[in-house]
């Protein structure tokens, strides 16, 4: 769970997007050498706490600690105080260094600094965080069978759609904790469609493009088996 160069906004975006209440990370510090940043994730923010390196102990606040996992040992059963507010926040969940995470963000990544001709580290500030995606689908209606435009957003395990990306207010919210399975559809007259299965209703969408329809399904069959993974997680702590 140390991520060496990791930046404050990389962290915040894997915590957010990928962690739960609890998890946290190690990295380097910008402002000193001999400073680290411990980034907690509390209800629905990080919190960012320095860790100093004397050499031979690690001084976090008031106290000081001979080694890594004394401090963590310490901070797992006594809660740091998150926020202004008081936000009590323990750490449980350590988030590894090797994340399994759709291989699309990379070609994503490179395909933008390649349109814009920004380097990374001008992405960086303005990325979105992991686990998000948005764009345009087609997507048909569910009692007159008539294909419309919808601007689609897939932040965390929510798809909301929108009249189009102006819109504020979405028409429809849908919970992929309720979502069954993705999959290519072939059986509308329509080139890279795919559907997504709902106990009341399967909901037919598609693409400009094939890749853009991979991509999609690939990042929600993604959010699926983490879903799963989740459930199975909480139900084998809930018997024991």
């Amino acid at each position: 769970w140390y991520h060496d160069n990791l930046t404050r906004h990389a962290a915040e975006a894997l915590l957010l997007s990928n962690g739960r209440d609890g998890s946290y990370l190690l990295r380097k510090s910008n402002e000193r050498e001999d400073l680290y940043s411990l980034s907690v994730r509390g209800k629905d923010s990080v919190k960012h706490f320095h860790v100093e390196h004397t050499g031979t102990s690690l001084k976090f606040g008031f106290n000081e600690f001979s080694s890594l996992k004394e401090l963590v040992m310490h901070f797992a059963n006594q809660p740091l105080i998150g926020s202004e507010t008081g936000t009590l926040i323990v750490l449980k969940h350590p988030y590894p260094r090797q994340v399994e995470e759709p291989s699309i963000y990379e070609s994503v990544r490179v395909h933008t600094a390649m349109q814009t001709g920004r380097t990374e580290s001008d992405l960086v500030p303005n990325a979105p965080s992991l686990g998000t995606k948005e764009g345009y689908l087609i997507k048909q209606g569910k009692i007159v069978k008539n294909w419309k435009t919808r601007w689609f957003t897939l932040h965390r395990n929510e798809l909301k759609y929108f009249k189009d990306q102006t819109a504020t207010e979405p028409i429809r919210a849908l919970d992929l904790t309720e979502c069954s399975a993705v999959q290519f559809d072939y059986s509308q007259e329509r080139v890279n469609c795919f559907c997504l299965v709902f106990p009341l209703r399967t909901y037919y969408l598609c693409a400009k493009t094939g890749i853009e329809a991979d991509e999609w399904i690939k990042i929600l069959r993604w959010k699926l088996s983490r879903i799963r993974k989740q459930l199975e997680e909480r139900d084998a702590t809930l018997s024991s």
